[in-house]
């Protein structure tokens, strides 16, 4: 039966294809599907391009599992011993390979949720910048600033408000968002946006929430 089997191998940036022609019989359609499907459940996934990449590769190669499996067991006597088809993919270790993107994707979940570039109004910022911390009356202009939960006791502001595709924060702020005793603007490339800030601090813990963040030289 002629047939083809792909798998896949991701490398952050770069992908390879790999790629088996028949004929086959059927143990040996069996025992290439199930090798190129294990090995592509581990090293397929290592990129973002792969993530896409991966799952239709193995979806191809279902229909031509399927002709294989419609083949009668190869007859005794046959010139060359067919291939031992050998365990089921979901009998193999590299089954746990489909965790892979779950866990991928709930990294790059958290980093983005840590983002201030994906933060909207109702979020909460803190600056990491012990130099903000060490001096409460420093305008912070190397901010280094994560969303964090208002729950949590590190936050310093409260975001009301968010507009893209511009760095005027004192002007935006005032404006737009009169609630605001603060602002955090951000500046690299064609990338611009400003976070409005309403402090969190008590009267007495309270330091300027004007914070910026990198800016292009």
């Amino acid at each position: 039966m002629d047939a083809t089997f792909r798998g896949h191998l991701g490398l952050i940036i770069i992908l390879k294809y790999f790629k088996r022609r028949g004929p086959f019989c059927r143990s040996c359609g069996i025992a290439t599907h199930r090798e190129m499907t294990s090995d592509s459940l581990w090293q397929g996934w290592w990129g973002i391009p792969s993530m896409i990449v991966n799952p239709i590769i193995m979806l191809l190669n279902v229909p031509q599992r399927l002709k294989v499996d419609k083949l009668a067991e190869p007859l005794p006597g046959a010139p060359r011993p067919p291939m031992d088809p050998g365990k089921p993919v979901y009998l193999r270790p590299t089954i746990v390979g489909l965790l892979i993107p779950a866990l991928l994707i709930s990294v790059i979940y958290l980093v983005a949720k840590r983002d201030p570039e994906f933060a909207k109004a109702g979020d909460c910022i803190h600056d990491n910048n012990p130099i903000a911390t060490a001096l409460p009356g420093l305008v912070d202009r190397n901010a280094d600033v994560d969303v964090v939960p208002c729950s949590d006791p590190k936050a310093e502001a409260r975001v009301v408000g968010r507009k893209d595709d511009t760095d005027d924060g004192e002007s935006v702020c005032r404006t737009a968002f009169p609630a605001s005793d603060g602002y955090f603007t951000y500046k690299r490339g064609s990338t611009r946006y400003v976070l409005c800030l309403q402090s969190l601090q008590t009267p007495q813990q309270t330091k300027p929430t004007t914070i910026f963040g990198p800016v292009n030289p």
